[in-house]
């Protein structure tokens, strides 16, 4: 595989960017032309004595906005750990840096424009949860890079990544034209990744997690639910436990993803909204090409379908049991599991109904083994599937659970544990893994609901807690408000991160500019008018009083009842897409 360089300088003159490699033997230098764009290669003694100078840890891309391109560099980075000998890096800041040395030649409304956007790009940035490698690819599954060909071997990073999970693809897109700047850049992952160095009974073992969020149908909570047209997941993550004892290697892959057809759940000021399933499209064409694609990847699929069967989640039960049966793919087992019914009461206990339904399917599905000699002693032959609403909280727990069952074979396959011992009965290990896979739910959820994940007090504890339910309280109020606004803001800035909507600089207006509807202004107008003068007016008498109570009462709730009745339009809603992508 050819490696990227491991770091860098970055030297600024008003003419050019120069990205050196700095790594020992390196001479290679990036040029890039502030006013042209034109990348090229050149060497060290090419740069400027006068050039500007700083350390950078590495290059996420460029990107067009309203003033012209910008460079998007990392400027620090943590190491997580090192992943099958392989540096892993978190990148923690970044720096955005135009070509054009001023942005006097814009009118007023572009600079804001552009302001605006820039914002976008540094929020998207600051969400927490890139990762990545420069001699690692953290795109596929150890099984995966396993079985693949030397040609796929000698490609770069950039070439063979798996595309669903490369996050700054949109970025390096000029980059990915020219193979001979591959060297300068990598791919880089979404999600969260941990590697833990652990021991049990004395023998040292490492064990990881890597989550890998998808960039296809990207977005937040509400926003973004269901599939597209090509059967992309709403909120799909590839979740990846890896151990490697003695030169051997294990791992066992699930998945996550929204209920994969076509419905949404606009944020409407209500707390939990009404979930719609579309009625003029074809659900079984999308629903059919998602699992033809998780087929191909991962082999046979066994959807564990965790939200509630009655109220208004049991339409959306019954529709996805209703496409499994109508596709008749035996390659594809559905499995409804009524998470909050069956737990209720903190009975979480019950949870073992589930893992006892699926424990053969498990065994079957087995896990990837190779051994120290490199010898692939095991495939994993099918995945699970599983989803809640969110795809967070509930999913994350089962997700822990299932993995811990697996790491108990692999574990005992590899010689770690003793035939009888249990990872339950490890302290220190297993208080180490429950806190991973918490974390591993807060950053999933943090990334689409904008908050930590619920239920990690039994992902850390395994027992339900009533501080616990206090802290799901806390952030579900968190999540309501950013649901209802803020999170157009955070769906635009994955939008434009992505590519999914392209700045044309030819174009003298853009989507930021359209005003609001009249009814947010007039509705809330009214509303803080009417609800202050029911507070402050009084009469000389009570009777007076009480009238004058009850009319400006009335009318803040006529009022504060028409601003629900119209909710859609006073929630924060992305400006970036056209309103059928939302619908």
């Amino acid at each position: 595989m050819a490696n990227t360089f491991q770091s860098f300088s970055l030297h600024i003159t008003p003419e050019k960017f120069y990205i050196e490699a700095c790594d020992d033997g390196s001479v290679d230098v990036l040029a890039i032309d502030r006013v042209s764009t034109e990348m090229t290669l050149t060497v060290r003694k090419d740069v400027p004595a006068s050039a500007e100078t700083r350390p950078i840890c590495g290059l996420m891309g460029t990107i067009r906005l309203v003033a012209g391109m910008y460079l998007v560099v990392i400027t620090k980075k943590r190491k997580v750990g090192d992943l099958l000998g392989h540096a892993v890096w978190k990148a923690l800041d970044f720096d955005v840096i135009s070509y054009k040395k001023t942005i006097l030649h814009l009118t007023d409304n572009q600079m804001q424009d552009n302001k605006t956007f820039l914002s976008m790009i540094n929020s998207m940035l600051h969400s927490d949860g890139f990762y990545f490698a420069t001699d690692y690819d953290l795109t596929h599954t150890l099984q995966r890079l396993a079985n693949t060909s030397p040609e796929f071997q000698e490609m770069s990073l950039l070439e063979r990544a798996d595309q669903r999970f490369v996050w700054n693809g949109h970025l390096l897109r000029e980059f990915i034209a020219q193979p001979e700047l591959h060297m300068f850049v990598f791919p880089v992952v979404h999600g969260f990744i941990t590697v833990k160095s652990s021991c049990i009974s004395g023998k040292v073992f490492e064990w990881s997690i890597i989550s890998r969020r998808s960039c296809f149908r990207a977005g937040v909570r509400y926003y973004v639910r269901g599939i597209d047209s090509e059967g992309h997941a709403a909120n799909y993550v590839e979740t990846e436990q890896i151990v490697q004892y003695n030169g051997a290697k294990a791992s066992f892959v699930q998945t996550r993803g929204s209920i994969p057809f076509y419905w949404s759940q606009r944020p409407n000021l209500r707390y939990k909204p009404k979930p719609q399933i579309s009625k003029t499209v074809n659900h079984l064409d999308g629903f059919q090409r998602h699992f033809d694609s998780q087929i191909i990847l991962y082999g046979r699929q066994v959807t564990l379908n965790l939200i509630n069967q009655k109220g208004s989640e049991k339409p959306l039960e019954l529709a996805f049991d209703k496409m499994v049966t109508n596709l008749g793919n035996g390659m594809i087992k559905y499995i409804a599991f009524d998470f909050h019914k069956e737990c209720s009461h903190m009975r979480w206990h019950r949870l073992q109904i589930l893992l006892d339904m699926v424990a053969e399917m498990q065994d079957d599905f087995g896990y990837f083994l190779v051994d120290a000699d490199g010898k692939v002693l095991l495939n994993q032959e099918g995945t699970f599937r599983s989803n809640c609403m969110d795809c967070l909280d509930r999913t994350n727990v089962i997700q822990s659970l299932l993995a811990r069952r697996s790491l108990q074979s692999q574990l005992q396959r590899m010689g770690v544990l003793h035939i009888g011992q249990r990872i339950e009965e490890q302290t220190d290990f297993e208080k180490m893994y429950k806190n991973a896979w918490a974390d591993n739910a807060d950053a999933c959820a943090k990334q689409y609901a904008g908050t930590g994940a619920l239920k990690t007090d039994f992902t850390r504890t395994g027992k339900r807690t009533h501080w616990g339910l206090l802290m799901d309280g806390w952030n579900s109020m968190i999540r309501y408000y950013k649901n209802n606004f803020s999170d157009g803001f955070r769906q635009d800035s994955i939008d434009l991160f992505l590519g999914n909507y392209v700045v044309d600089e030819a174009d003298w207006t853009t989507p930021l500019q359209d005003p609001k509807d009249w009814k947010t202004f007039s509705f809330s107008d009214v509303f803080n008018v009417t609800l202050l003068t029911c507070c402050l007016l009084s009469g000389d008498t009570w009777t007076e009083t009480l009238a004058y109570v009850l009319f400006w009462g009335t009318a803040s709730a006529v009022t504060g009842g028409l601003i629900l009745f119209y909710g859609r339009d006073f929630v924060d809603a992305p400006k970036l897409v056209q309103k059928e992508k939302l619908d």
